[in-house]
């Protein structure tokens, strides 16, 4: 996995989602996880879009829970991914139907200040972050908000650790630190950025099973330090074995760090007032809590 792939490791990124398409949503346990409760924490904002993007979509489940928690608004599943968004179509009904746009997160085919929320689940690891908000800043119109998550540095710390002993090549790229997501939205010109970190572990009996769930989502090694070939087999087994120094109570952790942000396209190109539709971290999680007790 790794962040900011460069445009030739963009093309084999998509081929690698495209061929993942069919496997993706029984594997897809994190990615389901994270878009709950980044759809719950919707909840806390007063919104009434007429347009709304799911960007990076997959296979369209953010799209569909989208319209039916914004049942008069046009919703667009936007991928790169023409397999993912084949599977998506299939999830569409006539009375909650979205439409569907194979583009770039980077080049969207849509009007400046025509979009009223982006709704983006984990895509950041796979885009060039000050692209992606740029262009997202361009089609958010006034007070249009941007809602996202991405993967923070001890993303996949144990796999890390164990491959950084085994050789020099890159195995788990890089990940943005909250406070670089939030520098990049200011950067953009987003308005009121909130952010905060939460972190998630699966488990697993072995390493094969983390491995065959990265490949089962598409999650794919881009970075530019990456082993081209095959990894040896002698390789791979010493990166096991050093990744059983993290097993605990009979299974072996996989941590993610979970970014979550939200910002606002401000009013005006430069200003925007504090009292802006921003809610504050500690309101947010405060809200939430209270919500998941009643």
């Amino acid at each position: 996995m790794s962040a900011d792939p460069t445009p030739q490791d963009a093309r084999w990124l998509r081929r690698s989602f495209d061929r993942a398409a069919a496997s993706y949503d029984a594997a897809a346990v994190l990615q389901a996880e994270v878009r709950g409760v980044l759809l719950e924490r919707l909840d806390l904002t007063r919104l009434e879009p007429r347009v709304v993007l799911d960007v990076g979509a997959a296979t369209g489940q953010g799209a569909r829970a989208l319209k039916r928690r914004y049942p008069g608004a046009r919703v667009m599943a936007v991928d790169s991914s023409a397999g993912m968004l084949r599977v998506a179509a299939r999830r569409r009904a006539w009375f909650r139907r979205f439409a569907l746009l194979c583009a770039d997160a980077t080049r969207l085919p849509l009007a400046d200040a025509s979009v009223d929320l982006a709704f983006c689940n984990l895509l950041l690891p796979w885009c060039a972050p000050d692209a992606l908000f740029a262009e997202l800043r361009r089609v958010l119109a006034p007070r249009g908000l941007l809602t996202l998550t991405g993967l923070g540095p001890d993303t996949l710390k144990e796999l890390r650790t164990a491959w950084a002993a085994v050789d020099s090549h890159v195995h788990v790229g890089e990940f943005l630190d909250m406070h670089d997501v939030g520098d990049a939205l200011v950067r953009a010109g987003f308005a009121a950025p909130v952010l905060d970190v939460d972190r998630y572990t699966l488990h697993y009996p072995d390493v094969h099973g983390l491995a065959a769930d990265l490949k089962a989502t598409g999650a794919r090694n881009a970075a530019a330090g990456r082993l081209k070939g095959l990894t040896s087999p002698r390789k791979f087994a010493a990166m096991e074995r050093l990744y059983e120094a993290h097993r605990e109570a009979g299974r072996l952790p996989a941590t993610y760090e979970v970014v979550f942000a939200q910002a606002w396209a401000p009013l005006e190109a430069r200003t925007r007032t504090a009292a802006a539709q921003g809610v504050s971290l500690e309101s947010l999680r405060a809200q939430l809590a209270t919500r998941r007790r009643n």
